[in-house]
């Protein structure tokens, strides 16, 4: 009787120490961690081929990179379908519009613009479907309104025939960070989603800054060197959080 009462002793004692994590849920930490090690070694050799102006290099491993964000939200959880969804959607059609963005022809920047805009206004759906409106969608609105329009009105004199697609995506990329910000303020969501949304949508609202600034400012290296990270850990923030908002 000793050792029986020992044993449930011992049982109840270990109980703490006992490993909290399913074998799904370590199955599902392996692959995002295999995911995030690709990812990790593409950039590099994205940047590389960006550096050398190795058109075919950069077309094929830009290409990988962004496909790996649509995998990455593919094999997520998704507790909350429809967000699943319009991200899906969203992030394919940032994955076109790298495509044409790494494509030299001049018309491949507003066909990459394009599919950049709708991808955009699949996120807006997106946060603004899992999210409640509260003062944070106010003030995130009021705080990227006064970026948007200063970022504008430094583009605008070098634009030429380019200022009206670049108003629409502006405003579109402006209503999707408010609609992060949103996501952000609503307590009734998980915080590791919430956080991942805003940082995605943030870290993809920047990139974009140094896009501008290469194909209408000053063309060179350096806005790549922060831009293209900025941009992915942005994309692969949101595709993460498929599984954690709920």
């Amino acid at each position: 009787m000793t050792d029986h009462l020992n044993d449930d002793s011992f049982k109840k004692n270990d109980a703490p120490f006992r490993n909290p994590i399913s074998g799904r849920d370590w199955g599902q930490i392996m692959l995002n961690t295999m995911i995030i090690v690709l990812a990790a070694i593409l950039l590099p050799g994205l940047l590389y081929y960006e550096n050398r102006v190795n058109q075919k290099g950069l077309l094929l491993t830009k290409t990988i990179l962004s496909l790996l964000f649509v995998i990455a939200v593919l094999v997520q959880p998704h507790p909350i379908s429809m967000y699943y969804y319009c991200l899906l959607v969203g992030l394919t059609f940032c994955l076109g519009g790298d495509i044409f963005l790494a494509l030299p022809q001049k018309m491949m920047f507003l066909f990459g613009l394009i599919f950049f805009l709708i991808g955009n206004i699949f996120y807006i759906f997106s946060f603004f479907y899992v999210a409640q409106s509260s003062q944070w969608m106010w003030v995130g609105f009021l705080t990227m309104l006064v970026i948007s329009v200063w970022v504008y009105f430094w583009l605008r004199p070098h634009l030429g025939s380019m200022k009206a697609p670049v108003v629409l995506y502006v405003i579109i990329i402006t209503i999707m960070v408010t609609g992060a910000w949103s996501v952000l303020g609503d307590s009734n969501l998980a915080q590791p989603g919430r956080i991942m949304v805003f940082a995605g949508a943030l870290s993809f609202y920047f990139s974009d800054i140094f896009v501008a600034r290469d194909r209408f400012l000053r063309k060179g290296f350096l806005n790549r060197l922060i831009g293209l990270p900025m941009y992915y850990i942005g994309q692969f923030l949101l595709a993460f959080s498929v599984g954690l908002l709920r």
